[in-house]
């Protein structure tokens, strides 16, 4: 789908307690000499900003630094190909591209949970919302007193040189919006803000201070200090896990580790410590 401009659709003030994102402002907060971000696109709606980012740094139109955010996503993408839908105007959908060059191939793997620590941090700061993170790409939210997942995170390689990095973050959404019944959003868990120019600046500022330490140190989660706040901040440690694989394959343990390259480590009952690089993780209920 060709993404439409938010300028070029009148109905973006169909919803008033749902404001369009002031594209102006944004580039006016985020686009500065010498960091980061280089330019700031909002358009209306599209299928995937990842897809269509994807497709620019393709063709040689996208730089680092590029932000696409879209109000509204028709085919958003998360892990394994899982459809992520939402009301126009209702969340946060955006992706970034990113080419840390300067750092090995083998430690890129740390990018989705560097962008799960920028996210939290930053929404920690501008909502109010105390928020976990559920190894590896999944932002939850406490309502009432249950654990709901109200964002993802999802890396794809562009080419040998760049990452684009796509994020979704339920904002506003109400509960009979909610695609099902485990999803939450930053209002329902009691949010002191809504207004998702404030959220985006301060979580795009939060993922440049980590990505630039990350850099730094060569990409290194130790020295980054990335490894220890990931740790830090994820809900899936010290709980008993079922970790679903490829090929139908399970792991059944306590999560006790986020090892050097990015992996959950899984004790299992037979005493083995297996990490796992990819797969869905499933938060078991205690006995």
């Amino acid at each position: 789908m060709t993404p439409r401009d938010a300028s070029d659709d009148s109905s973006r003030w169909s919803d008033l307690e749902r404001p369009p994102l002031n594209a102006g402002a944004l580039r006016r907060g985020l686009v500065r000499a010498g960091g980061l971000w280089t330019g700031v696109e909002v358009v209306q709606s599209t299928g995937s900003t990842n897809s269509d980012l994807v497709a620019l740094a393709a063709a040689g139109k996208a730089a680092e630094g590029t932000v696409l955010v879209a109000e509204e996503q028709t085919s958003g993408r998360g892990r394994l190909d899982r459809q992520w839908s939402a009301p126009a105007r209702s969340g946060l959908f955006f992706s970034v591209l990113l080419e840390p060059g300067d750092v090995p191939v083998a430690r890129w793997g740390w990018l989705p949970l560097l962008t799960g620590v920028a996210v939290a941090t930053g929404l920690s700061r501008s909502a109010g919302v105390d928020t976990a993170l559920k190894w590896p790409n999944d932002l939850l939210v406490t309502v009432g007193e249950e654990e709901r997942k109200a964002g993802g995170i999802l890396a794809e390689r562009a080419g040998d040189d760049a990452v684009i990095v796509g994020v979704g973050i339920n904002v506003s959404l109400r509960e009979d919006e909610l695609p099902v019944p485990q999803a939450g959003s930053l209002a329902l868990a009691g949010a002191v803000a809504t207004d998702r120019d404030p959220l985006l600046r301060a979580v795009l500022r939060s993922l440049e201070h980590w990505y630039d330490k990350w850099r730094a140190a060569g990409g290194d989660p130790v020295a980054s200090g990335l490894q220890e706040t990931y740790a830090a901040g994820c809900a899936t440690l010290g709980r008993t896990v079922r970790a679903e694989l490829p090929g139908d394959r399970s792991i059944t343990g306590e999560a006790v580790a986020i090892d050097g390259d990015g992996r959950l480590v899984l004790a299992t009952e037979d005493g083995v410590q297996e990490p796992v690089g990819a797969g869905d993780i499933v938060h078991l209920r205690p006995a």
